[in-house]
């Protein structure tokens, strides 16, 4: 069988919702994973710290 470019268009472009979730799930489960709570509450609070001397 001969792939045509809009079989292997087709093929890619179904992947890349499956490869898109699956890396959606690894980003949320890294930010809710309770061993980052302290650095994520740290850099949080980064724009309301006073920088004045």
């Amino acid at each position: 069988m001969r792939w045509a470019y809009e079989d292997v268009l087709l093929f890619v472009r179904s992947w890349d919702a499956v490869w898109f979730g699956v890396m959606f799930l690894i980003a949320f489960a890294y930010a809710w994973w309770p061993r980052n709570q302290a650095a994520f509450r740290k850099a949080a609070r980064i724009p309301l710290e006073d920088e004045t001397p």
